[in-house]
């Protein structure tokens, strides 16, 4: 049975009889499994952010960066919102789509010696399906020039598996003893 019709059985227990724990219990089993394994191709566009996306993505950093900084005991919201703001350039940053809904931020700051990744986010609801691979292969592309790609993360980040699947390495840790600055070669 192809992987579509396994999606949509499962759908069905779960509409017609999804309040049934023995169906719930013959079900659990596959959905762990797809859940753990499953990486979707999703279809996703990209736009130019505007100003006025400004307080949305703001409050997309501050969900999606939470758990990273509760970890590292460093979780403020209303801080994880004012340095989104205070760095926040429409001309260097897109919004991800999916069916017309902005799931994400990513920017792409220039700088002489290297393009800088920053402000990527993505809606917790869709990581870990290989939107985030996609989305970054195709920025990444689009911005290729003879500089090297440089990016900062939290220190312990599940991120970084996605970064180094990519091409990226660890450079150094940051002075600030949070960030570690990742680059392609």
């Amino acid at each position: 049975m192809q992987l579509r019709q396994h999606l949509a059985l499962m759908a069905m227990f779960d509409d017609d009889w999804g309040s049934t724990e023995a169906v719930r219990s013959l079900v659990a089993p596959f959905r762990r499994a797809v859940g753990n394994t499953l990486r979707v191709k999703t279809a996703w566009t990209l736009r130019p952010a505007r100003p006025a996306d400004a307080g949305r993505l703001a409050d997309l950093k501050a969900r999606a960066m939470r758990p990273d900084l509760e970890r590292l005991g460093l979780w403020d919201e209303e801080w994880a919102r004012r340095r989104f703001l205070d760095t926040y350039v429409p001309a260097n940053t897109d919004v991800i789509e999916v069916a017309g809904e902005p799931v994400g931020v990513i920017a792409v700051r220039p700088e002489m010696d290297a393009l800088w990744i920053e402000h990527f986010y993505l809606e917790p609801a869709v990581q870990g399906r290989g939107l985030g691979g996609q989305v970054l292969r195709q920025v990444m592309d689009a911005h290729r020039d003879e500089r090297p790609f440089r990016l900062a993360i939290d220190r312990g980040s599940a991120a970084r598996r996605l970064y180094e699947r990519v091409g990226f390495v660890h450079l150094w840790d940051d002075d600030n003893g949070v960030d570690q600055i990742f680059g392609t070669p």
